[in-house]
This record gives structure tokens, sequence and C-alpha cells, in this order.
């Protein structure tokens, strides 16, 4: 079986980011690379939504971006601005295109469905697939979202609605998500935060078509994309190991308290690219452990108080917005971190802190 200097386990976000950081910076013009992927081909799946707080490689597959955003309690909606972190939208297919177009130009990089199909003896391995179990007693952001397309112009395109809560919250956390793409485009998720383990949580069919029929009071439209998944809220399993680094959600890479991976994949990809010649011997890079501490502290809130979660996140955004977004995307500093914690109820916070 053949040999590789490096091999990627998964080729998703994650390991196709790291190939093409790697490739564009000419890191494996003498070296060779294996990427282990089953699936057959490459075809839209999923939508990575994000606040720009740094450069990307990857602006041509932004979809759409907004400068103005919502948050809807009931009764209550706050209109905010994010101009100077515009949020933005990147669609997965014009990513594989991208991505495997340039890879495809370099002959020292091979796609394999199954390990077993190569020697990884003396190989650095990059793995991007998560070691989790189905664990029903941590939480879960999961979701079900469709792009549906209507023939009037229908949408606010220069809006979106980051998180709409006025809907059943079944004693868990519940809210709609809605990025309108155009006038009559718009991809509409419901999204819980919750154990995985309660099924009356996915009727998401049911959900997204009375929340566009009823709330919305949209009647006539067709479904042109649909997607599903759910993202660990606690960390995977990541072993240390000789010649091997995690990498993604896998890696750690996912903020707990938003699920937010795309940009810190980047980050760790740029990371590794300006390591690569000393892989073995470079420190492990996360995200900093203050956000670690507030998100785990976030979570214990999430878990004993979920009916309070909707007025949390209300109240948060109502700190700078651009302090809030710096804090979700890993950016902030300290007084902009107190600037939002002056904005939760301390007291149920403070108790978090002895559960």
């Amino acid at each position: 079986m053949k040999e590789f200097d490096y091999i990627i386990i998964g080729g998703g976000c994650a390991g196709l980011s790291l190939a093409y950081e790697l490739e564009i910076h000419k890191k494996l013009r003498d070296k060779t690379l294996a990427i282990i992927e089953p699936r057959e081909e490459y075809t839209r799946d999923k939508t990575w939504s994000f606040w720009k707080v740094t450069d990307h490689n990857f602006e041509d597959c932004v979809k759409k971006s907004w400068k103005n955003f919502s948050i809807n309690i009931p009764g209550k909606t706050n209109y905010l601005e994010c101009n100077n972190y515009p949020y933005q939208s990147v669609d997965s297919g014009l990513f594989y295109k991208k991505i495997n177009t340039k890879l495809n130009e370099n002959k020292n990089i091979v796609f394999f469905k199954n390990l077993n199909e190569i020697d990884t003896k003396n190989s650095f391995i990059f793995n991007s697939v998560p070691s989790i179990k189905k664990d029903y007693q941590k939480f879960w952001q999961h979701f079900c979202g469709i792009e549906i397309e209507c023939q009037n112009n229908f949408f606010d395109d220069e809006i979106f609605n980051l998180m709409d809560f006025d809907c059943d919250q079944r004693d868990s956390v519940h809210f709609f998500y809605t990025l309108p793409y155009s006038k009559n485009k718009a991809l509409i998720e419901t999204t819980w935060l919750s154990k995985l383990n309660d099924n009356s949580q996915k009727d998401y069919d049911n959900q997204i078509k009375n929340y566009i029929k009823y709330k919305l009071n949209l009647k006539n439209y067709k479904i042109t994309y649909k997607e599903e998944g759910a993202i660990p809220l606690f960390f995977p399993l990541n072993k240390n190991e000789k010649n091997k680094i995690n990498i993604g959600t896998a890696g750690g890479m996912t903020r707990l308290s938003t699920g937010y991976t795309f940009l810190n994949i980047q980050e760790h990809s740029k990371y590794i690219r300006e390591n690569i010649e000393n892989i073995s011997n470079i420190k492990k890079y996360k995200i900093s452990g203050k956000y670690q501490f507030l998100d785990e502290i976030f979570l214990r809130v999430l878990e004993k108080n979920p009916e309070k979660m909707s007025s949390i996140f209300f109240k948060m955004f109502k700190a700078s917005p651009k302090n809030v977004i710096k804090f979700l995307s890993n950016k902030s500093n300290f007084l902009e971190d107190l600037s939002i914690i002056l904005k939760m109820p301390k007291f149920t916070f403070i108790k978090a802190l002895f559960y």
C-alpha cells in the first residue's frame, strides 16, 4: 500500500479547509497528501454562517452578507446593526467546488474512501471525525432548515433574523432563524438547544410549515433545498497522540455556547500551515480558556433555567452588538466581556458557578 506524508481523515469543512490552506501556500509541492472521504460526490449539504471578524479564503463562496439583524422574544423585537462585522453565509456547494477544483490540480493529493486503502505507519494524520457516542445526557444544537422561493418580493433581504423565540418552547430552548438571500428566497431553520433524546422536538417539518404559514403569513412557496443536523455543545474525546492532530469539531473548534465553527477552522488551518515544517512539535491550538469557562457556565444556566434563555439572549444584545459579536467570535477583550456579563441576570449565573 502507498504511503503519504500527510493524511486528512474526513473531507468535510475542516479537512478540505486545511488541504486548501496547505495547497495555496505551496506546502504540498514536495509532499503527498491523502484525504479519506467516503462520500461519492460533493453536493450542497450545509450552510455555514458567521460574523466576519477575520478574513478568510472563501469570500467568493459567500452567498449573502448582512449588516442588520433582529432578535425576537414574545412582544419585543430588537433591531441591531453589525456594520463592522457583517454576517456571512457560505454555500457549501460553492465551497466544495472551489476547493476540489484547486486540489485536483496537484497530483500529490489523492482521495480515498477508506483509511484501510493506504499505509498510515509513517504519516502525520489530521483527523476531523469527532469521537462522539450519541451522548443524550449532554446538550446539542439540533436543527432543520429549508430554503424556500416565493413568486413575489416577500422578504427584506437587508436584515436577517438571528433568533425568533416567539414560538413553542416545550420546556426547552427553541428559536427560528431566517436568512433572506433575496427578496423572494430565504433559508428558514428551526433550532433547538436540548438533549437529543427528546423526539417530541423533532417534528421539524410541521414546525417550519406552521411558522411560515402563521408567523410569516406566507402561503405560496416552493422548497428548493433542505438541511438537517446536530452540533455537539460539548467537547468530543481529544486524546494527545503522536503524529496526530484533531481538527474541526474533533479538535475543539466549536464554540459550545453558539455552535460557531467555520472561522475557528480557518484560523486553526492557518496555524497548522504556518507550523507545518515542525508539525510534530507544535503547541496544541485551542479556543481561549476564558471562553471555555464562560461557555460552561452558560450551559449550566441553560440546563437549569431553559425558560430564561430567550430573555438572556435578548438582554445580551442590549450591550453593544459589536462587543457581543466579538465575544461570540472569540475576539473580545476583558472590558468587552464585562459589558456583556453586566447585562446578565447575576444571581442566575452566580448560582451556576456552584452547580
